[in-house]
């Protein structure tokens, strides 16, 4: 086969592929490359520690240790606004010739770090609800729902700013996941404080701490997963990696394909490195340019290593990894060539 009819084959599955995506433009799930936050990082640092400022000041004035240990609390998640901010900031941060992919795993680690404190401080408001259900404590009245209701306004503010990010990249998704739980958390201490006001019932305060903190554990557990997934190198949640494998198989002349990986370089960039077989393989770096724009616009990868090859069998690692493509299982099942 011809490198011309070569280049119209890959251009008609590209027009083939594009078409296909405008009517699933979610299919790669990923932004193609880190959007900057400073702003609203630090309106959302300085905003908090105020917060905590002010929660801390009325604790003590009014002798409210629910407000002193929301302070803490608050504190913390200043601490994880300022962890995920260093940590988009590295993955903006060139290569080096050390780090050849930068420092864009730090954005991983952030999330999954979130992630984590997320579901302790879930924990430890729910072993603190569970200890005051049978012998609830009174809530200072008044002065609690005010600063409660500066809290939410204070931690709704900050997670809208980063409401948009936080679909398309995991480290985002944490700095928005905790000023939501915080703004969930305040509006029950909020709630309660002015029902127990009105009605005396005392049991309110932890019996909402324990429901919001199950709300809380099943929207982070989601976020802890997909970190750890792409912490893993798994391929990232959005990605089909058998539509990209049968993308791939359908180029023109290529009769196999090994040594398929799709994995995160960072919580908006993806990289892809595949073997295709191709007996009469030529260099031709217009071809490789074309697929590479396909994997970027219908799939959302971002790097693409693609290696071609004149034989199957020759390459020692189609053993190595040991993960079938869906290319080679349909050759196999046929009886055809395959790759080893």
């Amino acid at each position: 086969m011809g490198i011309e009819e070569s280049r119209n084959g890959v251009e008609r599955q590209m027009e083939k592929s594009l078409d296909h995506s405008k009517g699933d433009s979610d299919s790669g799930g990923h932004s193609h490359g880190p959007a900057n936050y400073d702003r609203a990082f630090a309106v959302g640092v300085v905003l908090n520690l105020s917060f905590v400022g002010v929660e801390a000041f009325y604790g003590f004035a009014v002798n409210s240790l629910a407000l002193l240990a929301d302070a803490g609390h608050n504190l913390g998640d200043v601490a994880g606004l300022l962890l995920a901010w260093a940590a988009a900031w590295l993955a903006r941060r060139g290569a080096s010739q050390r780090r050849t992919y930068g420092f864009g795993r730090a954005s991983i680690m952030a999330s999954l770090v979130n992630a984590v404190v997320l579901l302790v401080g879930v924990g430890g408001i729910a072993w603190e609800a569970i200890l005051r259900l049978p012998n609830p404590q009174p809530v200072a009245g008044e002065t609690v729902m005010w600063v409660a209701a500066v809290g939410i306004v204070v931690n709704a503010g900050t997670a809208a700013m980063f409401m948009a990010g936080s679909k398309s990249d995991l480290n985002i998704r944490g700095a928005f996941l905790h000023m939501a739980t915080d703004a969930g958390v305040t509006l029950g201490v909020l709630v309660a404080a002015f029902i127990m006001s009105r009605t005396g019932w005392l049991w309110l305060d932890p019996a909402i701490s324990l429901g919001i903190g199950l709300v809380i554990a099943i929207g982070t557990w989601g976020l802890f997963q997909e970190s750890l997934n792409l912490a893993l190198d798994a391929v990232p949640a959005g990605i089909d990696r058998v539509a990209v494998e049968e993308f791939l198989s359908e180029v023109p002349g290529v009769i196999a394909i090994h040594d398929l990986h799709i994995w995160p370089l960072s919580t908006t960039s993806v990289a892809l490195t595949a073997h295709l077989v191709n007996p009469q393989a030529t260099v031709d770096d217009d071809l490789l340019g074309k697929l590479s724009t396909v994997l970027h616009d219908k799939f959302g990868i971002d790097h693409t290593t693609l290696q071609f090859e004149r034989k199957s069998g020759g390459c020692d690692l189609a053993d190595i990894h040991g993960v079938p493509t869906f290319r080679s299982l349909r050759m196999t099942s046929s009886g055809g060539d395959h790759a080893a």
